[in-house]
Order: C-alpha cells, then structure tokens, then sequence
C-alpha cells in the first residue's frame, strides 16, 4: 500500500516526464560508489550524484526522495545504470558497504593499533587495549568505523573465545585460570608460524610446566627488551639469555605476568587442549618448522645440525 501511495504521489508532483526520467536506465555505464557522511543533507547527497553522473535530473530525484524518505549514512554500491528510483531505495533501503579490516595472529597490541591507524577506512583516535586481549581475524566494517569500537569488539571477541575453549579445556592442565591460558597461548602464539605445529609446541610448554621446567622462550626474552614494539630487529645477544626481566622465561619459572602478544583462536585451542606426547624440547629445523625431541641429548644433537645448517647459509 505504502509503495502504491508513493507511485501516486511521486506521479502527481514529478508528472509524465519526470516518472519516466526516474524509472530510465541511468547514464553511468559502470558500478559506482557513494560515502554519505552521518548527517548528511539530502541537497547535498545529490549534488555528489549529479557530479559523479549518475543523475538523469537532480531535481527530480530531490523530489522524489523527499517523498520516499531519508537517505542512511554509509558506503553504498550503485549498479551500472541504476535509475534514480533504484538509488533512491538504496540510498535508503540498501545494505551498507562492508570493508575487510585482517588482523594477523601474534601482533602485540602496539602493533594491532598501528595496523589499524593504517587502515584509510576507519576513523579517530584508539588507546592501545592490553596484551593479549584483542582477538585476530577478519572484521568487515562500515567505511568511517572507529577504531576504538573495533578494538571493543575484538576484546569481546577474545573474552568470548578464550572463556568457550575454557570450558571446554582438557583436564589436568598445570594452569590454573583462563588468564594463564591466554599468557601462554601467546607464547605458542610467537613460537611457530606453522599452524600444524601449534599443537606440539603448547604440550612441550605444557610438559615443561608440569615438571617446574623454565619454559626457555625465546620470543619472551625479546618482549622483556622491546615491549609492545614486537620486534626486536636483531637476533638476541647471548648476553640477553640470562639477563634478568620479568618476561625472560630463561630465568624466571612458570609464566610471564601477561601475555607476550594476541593469540588466535587456533593457539588458544592448542594450549587447553594439546596432544599428548613426551617432548621437552624444540629447536629451529631450517625450513621454518621445528624438531622435538624428549631428551636433552636429542635436543643437544639437534641443535649442533641446526647451527650448522646456519653457517652453511650464512655461506
């Protein structure tokens, strides 16, 4: 009823030739798209859509939208030769253009916050969230998102995660509280690249625990020199292995007092829920994965082929 009303409406101001200007196939040729900023005058969205050509009449489609209703903010897609009714629905009706923001697993939150002060398509000012409490995947947001909404919504989104694989978690565990899961998935987090060895690398760390161990973690040595700045740009001095911090899990038993970095999904997984196996140990095999082994004089022979594969490189 509504869409018959504003036929006869539309029909009786706009008359025979303006109907038929707003029904016409419309005169731009390719797909477009069109930023209405919130608060946005109806004048002046249609002053963009006659400068971008996608316009018969600007007068005709003022008229006609004042009838049919306000226009929403946001990014739209405009088909080719749309006509000036079907903007109009869009503008009005249509689904908002939704942008792809990928965070990468095991970024500190400094650099999450730097990624994000690099995308174009989000918007202000954002405080840097604790370690270890955004959540890394795929977010589609609107064009002018702010960004310390999207941080709210990856904080949630780790709560909501970390809390699901709490509950669900394998019994014994040596952690006592999702807290001490979260600091040590992003150990794991650091440790490997290779999603299929997350699982290994948390039950080595996990036996390690279980046996009062130091868990020798090379990416905690770094975040107690660097901080959130994640990277330390150099490889670490032997100096730093026993150089005394809070994060040096060389020389502290147990965990570090927070995480090291944002760990995903997967490594959140591997740590509450990790194969069984007897290995204590981990070292570099050349090709961007590890060998495990369960005794140190395994781990020792392991380390000699992986130094000299170093220095055939090095070459």
């Amino acid at each position: 009823m509504a869409s018959v009303l504003l036929g006869l409406v539309g029909g009786l101001v706009l008359g025979a030739s303006g109907w038929a200007l707003l029904l016409a196939p419309g005169p731009h040729q390719n797909a477009r798209q069109i930023n209405i900023a919130p608060g946005q005058s109806l004048s002046s969205v249609t002053r963009d859509l006659a400068a971008s050509g996608s316009l018969h009449s600007a007068l005709v489609f003022s008229v006609y939208s004042r009838f049919a209703g306000p226009v929403q903010a946001g990014e739209f897609y405009l088909p080719p030769r749309a006509s000036m009714r079907d903007i109009s629905r869009i503008l009005r009706l249509g689904d908002v253009v939704m942008h792809a923001v990928t965070v990468p697993e095991g970024l500190t939150s400094q650099q999450v916050v730097e990624l994000l002060f690099g995308e174009p398509v989000l918007s202000g000012m954002a405080a840097i969230p604790a370690e270890g409490s955004l959540l890394p995947e795929t977010y589609y947001v609107p064009r002018g998102h702010a960004r310390a909404t999207l941080l709210t919504k990856m904080q949630a989104a780790q709560t909501q995660a970390l809390m699901q694989l709490w509950e669900n978690r394998q019994r014994g565990l040596p952690l006592k509280t999702p807290q001490e899961a979260l600091v040590l998935a992003s150990i794991v987090e650091k440790e490997t690249g290779q999603a299929g060895e997350r699982g290994q690398v948390a039950a080595v760390f996990i036996n390690r625990l279980r046996k009062r161990m130091r868990l020798q973690s090379d990416p905690t040595i770094i975040y107690g020199l660097v901080g959130g700045k994640g990277a330390l740009g150099r490889p670490i001095r032997l100096s730093e292995i026993s150089k005394p911090t809070p994060y040096n899990t060389y020389t502290i038993f147990g965990l570090p007092p927070t995480p090291i970095a944002n760990p995903g999904r997967a490594a959140l997984a591997a740590v509450l829920d990790p194969p069984s196996t007897s290995a204590l140990y981990f070292v570099a095999d050349g090709t961007g994965g590890h060998i495990f082994a369960d005794t140190l004089a395994e781990h020792n022979k392991n380390v000699r082929r992986w130094r000299k594969l170093q220095k055939q490189q090095r070459q």
